[in-house]
């Protein structure tokens, strides 16, 4: 009937196909070609049924984004499902690839549902900040009870196929590849076996069983407060859920739509749906297309079995590509293989993969004290100790070995790429690959470009992190490259702010509130007091109140005493009188006296610190986009993803305003808040640094 949809009739089944690429997004077009198709397959009399499929890759993935927060352009996704369930003649899905979102939506409100087994159906709008708006909490858990919904609409997490048959959404499987004759020959089945027009909209048994038990609400409250901590979005889901169990569909309709409404209007909203867009564009670097060739990688090389070297070996191992992993000693190889074996184990042990699995990793894992066994790999990933002349000499040494073509990277977390990759004769294949610790856990990999990486090496590592389930974000050559160089602004307020009136469990505890995993000082002692203060020792750097507390012992976690001292099971912090007294004589000789400093300031002089120092970044080139660091910052540095990341939580505060609190800071004496160039220039000119990312497209 329009561009995107169509309609066909075989026999008496009126055929609906759906081809809106890349993913079928359920806009404007869509919504209106569905109305329009449903409309002439009720009026056709020689129609008896209906069956409606999508082309491509996918089913409906989800409503448009694009259309969030723009006036509503009828019709609404709720008026083409309205007139779906209130056909007089069934309506049966046929769902392949995804049914995300208002595409799940879609298909709850059909008759019928037929489904391939590789099909993965969930409602992911909690993370954007919002709830499924078009009958999710209002069916779902008419279907599948109250707990299974609240947990998929909470987590967002999607089910696959086969758990969506057993669990009643799914009607009936369809071999891969059959789905369209399938779903075509259930239509028929419906109608010559006589079978009633299915309405989830009446199925109201699980619902009045969860009517009569509100602890489960209580308890689902209590339990996401917890796990998706100061998170609007679950509360907001659960609440829309329990309407379903106190007012007619109607009514729990038009509860739900209130509560969307509330989300989608709220900062967490925006902020999330900044963050989706920001992932997805720190995939795109305009000097590297997408039709860049790239190296194929099919083996690859860690030099360094420790904590980090495991780690990497790990992502690989996971994506069922072998390892080499390189030691200079027996004991320490002896060491990191174990440590992964027992990594892996412990995943056995909750569930998260099967013992085959463990066994069919650790066979990836080619254990080797031998530098010349790199000379069959495609990627060499050097993780050893952060020292330069130690890098240097490996990289001659992997150089001599490696075979032509194969990518030269480094794990360093500050040290200069440029430098490393003079070490060798192929600096155009050296790139940065800094993981993040837990490597095997964190989700962010800095791609390091140095000045003559090869574009095809970029290319393949951008590539590469997507298949090892990481999120790349492309950073330039400098000391700490996006996140370890804002870090450093970071740490440098922290600790003014001891030296001027704090305790580490008051900034800990802001920082914290703020909705960051950890503070600072408990990051420190989490991460090892003795690791910076080794590299201070090299550098000729000192940090009085951190130096004493290395020069007493006091490593953190691991000697059960850093900023703070630490109970029996070595996690819980508890203030200590002796840092207390070691912050004060500090202060109190840097300023001569002490002064109350409150929650907010603790905050903004943190976060500024952050944003100050990514403006200089950006306009330094050493990040693509103010919404890259954003990505960096959630994905490495736990800032909490439902304020956007430094940069935009900057844009919301307003650009002029935290231009103004950076002045302030800077006349305070605060040297690290020296207005940025380029906050300056944006605020002179009435823009944001999201103006700047969007004119570089």
């Amino acid at each position: 009937m329009n561009k995107v949809v169509h309609l066909v009739r075989e026999g008496n089944i009126a055929v609906i196909s759906v081809n809106n690429p890349p993913v079928n997004a359920l806009g404007i077009a869509v919504r209106t070609g569905l109305m329009d198709c449903i409309k002439a397959a009720i009026a056709d009399l020689a129609v008896d049924a209906i069956a409606l499929v999508c082309e491509g890759r996918t089913f409906f993935a989800g409503a448009d984004i694009s259309e969030f927060g723009k006036p509503p352009v009828a019709p609404a996704l709720r008026e083409v499902h309205e007139m779906m369930e209130n056909s007089p003649k069934p309506i049966v899905a046929g769902i392949h690839g995804t049914a995300l979102g208002g595409g799940l939506e879609t298909a709850l409100a059909c008759h019928y549902r037929v489904a391939v087994p590789s099909a993965k159906l969930g409602l992911p709008e909690v993370k954007l900040g919002i709830l499924p708006g078009a009958g999710g909490t209002q069916r779902l858990p008419r279907l599948i009870g109250v707990e299974k919904a609240i947990e998929m609409i909470c987590t967002g997490e999607p089910i696959g196929a086969l758990q969506a048959h057993e669990m009643g959404v799914i009607d009936e499987i369809a071999e891969e590849g059959e789905l369209r004759d399938v779903t075509i020959d259930f239509a028929a089945e419906v109608i010559d076996e006589g079978r009633p027009l299915v309405k989830v909209r009446d199925r109201d048994r699980l619902i009045a069983e969860a009517a009569r038990r509100p602890e489960l609400f209580h308890g689902a409250r209590a339990h996401y407060a917890k796990k998706m901590r100061g998170l609007l979005a679950p509360q907001h889901c659960i609440s829309a859920i329990q309407a379903a169990t106190e007012m007619d569909f109607d009514g729990g309709m038009r509860r739900e739509r209130e509560l969307f409404t509330e989300l989608l209007q709220s900062d967490q909203s925006k902020a999330l749906r900044h963050f989706f867009f920001a992932e997805r564009q720190a995939n795109k670097i305009p000097d590297v297309p997408r039709d860049t060739p790239k190296r194929e990688i099919s083996r690859v090389a860690v030099i360094g079995a420790g904590t980090m070297g495991g780690g990497i070996a790990m992502n690989f191992a996971n994506a069922e590509i072998p390892v080499v992993i390189v030691e200079t000693g027996q004991e320490a190889l002896d060491r990191g293989i174990a440590t992964i074996r027992r990594n892996y184990e412990n995943s056995a042990r909750k569930g998260r993969i099967s013992t085959a699995d463990v066994e069919a990793r650790m066979a990836l894992l080619k254990p080797s004290l031998e530098t010349s066994d790199i000379c069959d790999t495609d990627l060499i990933i050097e993780a050893v100790f952060e020292n330069m002349d130690i890098k240097k000499k490996l990289f001659a040494e992997i150089d001599l070995h490696a075979k032509p073509g194969a990518i030269l990277a480094t794990n360093t977390s500050t040290l200069d790429v440029n430098q490393i990759a003079k070490a060798t004769a192929r600096p155009s294949s050296v790139i940065g690959l800094h993981f993040f610790s837990p490597a095997n856990v964190m989700k962010l990999l800095e791609v390091v470009r140095a000045d003559k990486t090869d574009k095809a090496v970029i290319a393949t590592c951008m590539a590469l992190a997507k298949r090892i389930g990481k999120v790349p974000v492309l950073a330039g050559v400098c000391h700490g490259f996006i996140g370890n160089r804002m870090l450093h602004a970071y740490f440098n307020q922290a600790f003014e702010l001891l030296y001027e009136g704090c305790q580490p469990q008051q900034v800990d505890k802001a920082i914290y509130d703020f909705g960051f995993a950890m503070g600072p000082f408990a990051m420190s002692d989490l991460a090892g007091l003795d690791v910076s203060w080794r590299v201070r020792k090299e550098t000729g750097q000192t940090q009085p109140i951190a130096d004493r507390l290395c020069e007493l012992g006091r490593f953190g976690q691991k000697t059960e005493a850093g900023y703070y001292r630490y109970g029996p099971d070595g996690r819980t912090p508890y203030p200590d009188q002796e840092v207390a007294a070691i912050i004060e004589e500090e202060g109190l000789k840097r300023h001569g006296a002490r002064r109350t400093i409150g929650t907010e300031e603790i905050v903004e002089r943190c976060m500024l610190a952050l944003v100050n120092e990514g403006a200089k970044i950006l306009e330094e080139g050493i990040a693509l986009r103010a919404s890259d660091i954003d990505v960096v910052y959630v994905y490495g540095y736990s800032f909490p993803v439902y304020r956007g990341g430094p940069m935009f939580w900057a844009n919301q505060m307003g650009l002029d305003t935290a231009r103004e609190k950076i002045r302030g800071y800077h006349e305070a004496g605060q040297e690290v808040f020296a207005p940025a160039p380029l906050i300056e220039k944006l605020v002179a000119e009435g823009q944001s640094f999201a103006d700047l990312d969007n004119a570089g497209g």
